[in-house]
């Protein structure tokens, strides 16, 4: 069971995660720029499911 504070930082983390892949996907920044967003994000808000998840695609 997902306590209401992982709920929390798993929300978090995938609402920021989504704004830098939409920057990504647009060129604003570059792949460099975002697995370095991703750490930071992953730091700062410690989600449990998504760590298991970072940056590995779930469809090839």
């Amino acid at each position: 069971m997902i306590t209401q504070k992982e709920f929390n930082a798993e929300r978090r983390y995938q609402t920021a995660i989504i704004f830098a892949k939409k920057m990504l996907d647009e060129g604003i920044i570059n792949q460099k720029d975002y697995t370095e967003i991703d750490t930071k994000l992953l730091e700062k808000y410690r989600p449990t499911m998504s760590t298991l998840l970072s940056g590995k695609p779930l469809i090839k």
